[in-house]
């Protein structure tokens, strides 16, 4: 019996082994950062369209035309991020709402 070729084969397929291993986890790791990538880029363009909505109140009043259209475009983001993830971001309380529940209510 031949040790050191059996120590060898064993090598080689541990070696195999672990190429395998590293090429199923970054399979697997992709498309979950591009996921959390997708969902952190929905949260920023919620958090910038509150952003210009509470700065067009301050500018030109709760029932003004300009935060009219800045809760429709913020109304609009959320929408986006609820069709991918069934959740949208509340950028107020810091957290992401599992429920279809924000104010769509528009002045005039």
């Amino acid at each position: 019996m031949n040790i050191d070729g059996s120590y060898t084969r064993l090598g080689r397929k541990a070696g195999a082994l672990v190429v395998a291993f590293a090429a199923l986890s970054f399979l697997v790791s992709v498309p979950r950062l591009q996921a959390e990538d997708a969902k952190e880029r929905c949260q920023h363009h919620i958090e910038k369209a509150e952003s210009r909505l509470d700065e067009a109140v301050r500018r030109h009043g709760e029932h003004s035309r300009q935060a009219d259209d800045r809760r429709r475009e913020l109304n609009a983001e959320r929408e986006h991020c609820w069709g991918q993830f069934h959740q949208y971001w509340d950028g107020h309380a810091h957290q992401w709402h599992d429920q279809h529940d924000w104010d769509i209510v528009i002045s005039h």
